[in-house]
């Protein structure tokens, strides 16, 4: 068996400790071709470029 704790832990403590696990709101940044909003750092779902290039042809995927 192993160590276990020898107070409970109170729930102002618990909490305290939890203070930063909450989600937050996603960042977003403004495409530098099409001028949308996406994610950083990933391929911009309206117009499929990313760093300057087409990366991805949304034209033939319709």
């Amino acid at each position: 068996m192993g160590p276990l704790p020898k107070r409970k832990l109170s729930k102002g403590r618990r909490d305290r400790r939890r203070a930063h696990d909450a989600i937050g709101v996603p960042h977003l940044v403004q495409c530098s071709h099409c001028k949308a909003m996406m994610l950083p750092h990933r391929v911009c779902p309206q117009c499929g470029y990313y760093k300057g290039r087409q990366v991805l042809d949304l034209e033939a995927k319709a």
